[in-house]
């Protein structure tokens, strides 16, 4: 492709909206333009790369037996109302009605949907197992779409969806699909991580995100570098830190009495720690839940820790919100509340990390007050103990005990073991063996095409620009000659870039009448992995500089040459 001929609106400033470096050199690099708040056009080099990440993610399905189809985009709220996601969903459903006032939606996301398809034409075992993919755009109204296309309103997925007898099949389903993310991933050339995470609003007994490696993620990631225990943060399981001088033997032997101490208006734990001059890992908050019916539940935690509703959650399956007070419980002392004397109706959960320490502040159920030298178990008692809070930077692993660590990435992939949650619900059936009608046990599988782009290039720029991997990069080649007034230059570039095509090389050919330097600049900007340069050393020795885009290196080929460099570039990086 001639550069003049082509269509690539760069930009030499830094966008003004932009947040992060994906959105930023994704609008320089012309890669997208912006119509409305978290709405995207695609530019040609923007589309390019996007064929190329689709051809690797079709190819993999394929790879694992899955059969691609295409779904609708709108889909009847009739589906969503079966399923009960349709008010539950939330304001981050676009719906609509037709001329007819029957509502519809935009879909996020399309378990409803191709669950009823699976109902209508799945009857029986022989039809089993069954994984069907496809590539769509999808739509999530936002409240604030930002970061450009890692949180935009409509964006562009791969979802799977299976369907086999037991779970057993399941199983070798979810973990063909396990594979071929991680191939996925691999063969894009980015470095990234596979945790356990919550299903969330899709639901299912078990998930795993693939998460991008990238310094300004919005994930963020808890591993162990010892054994490789890896989970999302709102997952991860940890043992937590013990504290020396509030654990250990000393214990059973330094039991203080109970003293309450007035703390005037005193309602929050760092401010607690500075009036009574003590750390905060030596108080224990008592934090309120109540379910939808309105019972309320009390979660100690350790002063220095954070409650994690969704552990507390999954640990009552229930669904908790933090407790409102009202007339009828106007007895709760907000601020001062304790595990002491508290109501006998309220259940007491306790985080581990209050294990093994002795003497807390807590609480005294009374406006104003603390009680000191708190101790479990002569002081108060706990229905039960588990681990109720998110990992701490001391806490360690629950399986080695090697000191867990933080990262921060992109999630570009989500897979789930939906189980018969939607397949009961919308009466999705077949006939197994015996002769009796079973709900069909489905998975579904996603990863986000137009996220898998942006996290690209947010793990893979520097200050110059994009750096592709040669897997996805919208040309291979960037055929650069300094100046096209020289006429030895520009038909020695016209023939270049003969050869290129001949050898079936993706090639940029810039033949703009401009600067050299501008060339220069927009070549490293959009991020092609090889430059072809014919300058004043042509003229001279007739050899073409090269430059690689990754590692920066520099040789030199002449003309002759080029067919076994192109042989040798594509074999170093897996291409056809």
């Amino acid at each position: 492709m001639r550069f003049s001929n082509f269509f690539i609106p760069t930009l030499k400033e830094e966008p003004s909206e932009a947040e992060i470096p994906s959105h930023s050199l994704s609008l320089r690099a012309g890669l997208i333009r912006k119509i409305a708040s978290g709405i995207y056009s695609f530019l040609p080099l923007g589309l390019r790369v996007l064929k190329k990440i689709e051809d690797i993610v079709r190819e993999e399905m394929n790879r694992t037996g899955a059969v691609e189809l295409f779904l609708p985009v709108i889909q009847p709220s009739t589906l969503w109302e079966k399923s009960g996601r349709w008010n539950e969903y939330g304001p981050e459903l676009f719906r609509l009605k037709d001329r007819n006032k029957r509502d519809f939606c935009l879909g996020p996301t399309h378990e409803e949907l191709i669950t009823y398809l699976a109902y209508l034409d799945i009857k029986s075992y022989k039809d089993l197992p069954l994984n069907l993919y496809q590539i769509q755009i999808k739509f999530r109204d936002e409240i604030r779409p930002r970061y450009g296309l890692l949180r935009a309103r409509e964006f562009i997925m791969k979802d799977a969806y299976s369907f086999c007898r037991d779970n057993n099949d399941l199983e070798i389903i979810y973990q063909k699909m396990h594979n071929a993310y991680c191939r996925i991933l691999e063969r894009i050339g980015l470095k990234y991580r596979v945790v356990v995470a919550d299903t969330g609003l899709i639901g299912g007994s078990l998930s795993h995100e693939y998460i991008v490696n990238a310094e300004n993620g919005e994930e963020k990631m808890v591993y162990c570098p010892k054994c490789g225990y890896s989970a999302n943060y709102d997952m991860a399981k940890s043992n937590p830190a013990t504290v020396e001088e509030n654990a250990g033997n000393k214990k059973l032997n330094n039991l203080g009495a109970i003293k309450e101490v007035y703390t005037p208006g005193v309602t929050d734990i760092d401010s607690l720690a500075k009036f009574l001059k003590v750390k905060t890992h030596r108080i224990i908050k008592t934090i309120l839940l109540q379910d939808e019916s309105r019972k309320i539940y009390a979660f100690l935690i350790r002063g220095d820790k954070e409650l994690n509703v969704k552990k507390a959650e999954r640990h009552l399956k229930k669904n908790l919100i933090f407790f409102e007070n009202s007339k009828k419980e106007k007895y709760l002392s907000i601020g001062y509340l304790g595990p002491i004397g508290i109501n006998n109706d309220i259940e007491i959960y306790s985080d581990n990390s209050i294990k093994g320490g002795y003497n807390y502040i807590t609480g005294a159920n009374k406006k104003d007050y603390h009680l000191m030298n708190v101790n479990y178990p002569r002081d108060f008692k706990v229905k039960q103990w588990s681990d109720f809070t998110y990992p701490g930077q001391n806490d360690t692993c629950i399986d080695c005990g090697e000191k867990l660590r933080f990262e921060k990435g992109i999630e570009v992939g989500h897979i789930f073991k939906l189980g018969c949650k939607y397949s009961e619900k919308l009466d999705a059936k077949f006939l197994d063996i015996d002769g009796k009608l079973k709900p069909l046990v489905m998975g579904c599988y996603g990863i986000g095409i137009t996220r898998l782009m942006a996290a690209a290039i947010e793990q893979l720029h520097d200050s110059k620009g994009i750096i592709w991997p040669a897997s996805i990069a919208p040309f291979a080649v960037n055929l650069i000659v300094t100046t096209t007034r020289d006429k030895q230059l520009s038909e020695a570039g016209n023939t270049i870039y003969k050869t290129l095509k001949e050898l079936n090389v993706e090639v940029l050919y810039d033949d703009r009448d401009i600067n050299a330097g501008i060339k220069f600049k927009d070549s490293d900007l959009i991020g092609i992995p090889v430059k072809f340069i014919l300058g004043r050393k042509f003229i001279d020795s007739k050899l073409i500089d090269v430059e690689y885009r990754v590692s920066k290196e520099k040789t030199e080929i002449d003309i002759n040459s080029i067919p076994e460099f192109i042989s040798k570039f594509k074999a170093s990086n897996d291409l056809k």
